[in-house]
């Protein structure tokens, strides 16, 4: 078996030449962010979270924009800690992030460039929610798993 091995600037260059075919920019980034959090802000679920932690979305949005520009693009140009900030959320349940997994979805399917756009983003946007709750809530039943293991 062979193996291609490449530098951390190739990758970059491939992941960002893959998202441009897709039709993923910083403008398109833009765009769903700003989208998206004035959905969340409106949900009756999430917009009461939302309100409760972020006291300036002036500010908010463009870290948010850095996270995406960073997740999707590999721009490397969010450089914040989103674990720590989401474990002193003490009013997020599990159940939250179906929500916004589902506004995030929705989003994507009315703004996407293309349709291949949907399932890039779903993919990243699962994978962050899934570290996050088990950086919030660890893996429930896990430990009484483990309990029995060693009974």
């Amino acid at each position: 078996m062979t193996y291609h091995v490449r530098s951390a600037d190739q990758r970059r260059a491939e992941i960002q030449a893959h998202a441009a075919e897709l039709g993923i920019d910083e403008a398109f980034i833009s765009n769903l962010v700003e989208t998206f959090y004035a959905r969340v802000r409106a949900d009756e679920t999430l917009g009461p979270i939302f309100a409760g932690h972020v006291e300036n979305w002036d500010e908010h949005l463009p870290k948010m924009k850095d996270f995406w520009s960073a997740v999707a693009l590999s721009s490397g140009r969010y450089n914040g800690k989103p674990v720590p900030a989401h474990q002193v959320l003490d009013t997020v349940n599990t159940a939250d992030f179906a929500i916004w997994l589902s506004l995030f979805e929705d989003t994507l399917n009315e703004i996407a460039p293309s349709p291949a756009v949907v399932p890039y983003f779903m993919e990243r946007a699962e994978r962050i929610a899934r570290s996050l709750q088990l950086a919030m809530f660890g893996m429930p039943g896990l430990a009484a798993n483990i309990s029995s293991q060693k009974n």
